[in-house]
């Protein structure tokens, strides 16, 4: 398992805060939770995330792995995510720049997320197919093409855009 032995979780959130805006109106500061993970329950998935999910932008990138999978990520860089894992069940899949593992069960191959290390901390996306509430991220999915980033730049880019991860594993 490299890459995932020396994680740490960022800041835990409390109880549901809130503030007011400039306008007055409610803003809420506390993440809201989403569960899922694969469909044999060997990767489970808890994501917190700081807007609601239908407000939440959707990804699907123009790699031929998300076409092939028909990926629907989400990230948020203010919120955070958790993995729960039985090891031997994940695949661990890399491809084009080897920065980031994409995470697959081995026994009903659902895809849950891609992670990886960057200057900022051990931050990941996450498939809303895996969600047990995939429905409520309604919004359509952009299909950007990251084909020409140097590898700096991509590093760069999941340091701002991608949230925090943990990934813990369950023997």
């Amino acid at each position: 398992m490299p890459g995932f032995a020396q994680t740490a979780s960022p800041a835990r959130g409390g109880r549901a805060t809130a503030r007011l805006d400039s306008g007055r109106r409610r803003i809420e500061t506390c993440p809201m939770e989403h569960q899922g993970g694969c469909h044999c329950g060997s990767l489970r998935v808890r994501v917190w995330l700081t807007k609601p999910p239908a407000d939440m932008p959707v990804r699907s990138c123009a790699c031929s792995f998300c076409r092939a999978h028909g990926t629907r990520t989400v990230s948020d860089p203010a919120g955070r995510a958790e993995i729960w894992a039985e090891w031997p069940l994940v695949q661990e899949y890399r491809f084009g720049s080897a920065t980031a593992d994409y995470l697959l069960c081995r026994r009903c191959g659902v895809y849950i997320g891609a992670v990886g290390d960057t200057a900022a901390g051990f931050r990941c996306v996450i498939n809303t197919l895996c969600l047990d509430d995939r429905a409520a991220f309604v919004r359509q999915a952009s299909h950007p093409d990251y084909d020409q980033e140097t590898v700096e730049t991509r590093l760069a880019r999941r340091a701002r855009n991608w949230m925090p991860a943990l990934v813990h594993t369950v023997r």
